[in-house]
């Protein structure tokens, strides 16, 4: 969790608006990611700012945990 922390005192504000955005798109349709072979993990490129997230969904699919982000 420490790393984590220390990331994200690192964003910048537009760091953080693409990230959320990111966020948002992958809350609305889970299956925006590419799946990863042979994980439960997905690999998402928001198109328009360039932000990665690795993730995966939980079997209930109300929770999406993110695993990888790239800002």
């Amino acid at each position: 969790m420490e790393p984590a922390l220390g990331q994200l005192t690192k964003l910048t504000a537009t760091d953080t608006h693409r990230l959320d955005r990111a966020i948002v798109a992958i809350s609305v349709n889970p299956e925006l990611g590419t799946p990863v072979p042979d994980t439960l993990l997905r690999d998402y490129v928001d198109d328009i700012d360039g932000a990665r997230v690795i993730y995966y969904v939980t079997a209930l699919r109300q929770i999406t945990i993110v695993a990888y982000v790239e800002v």
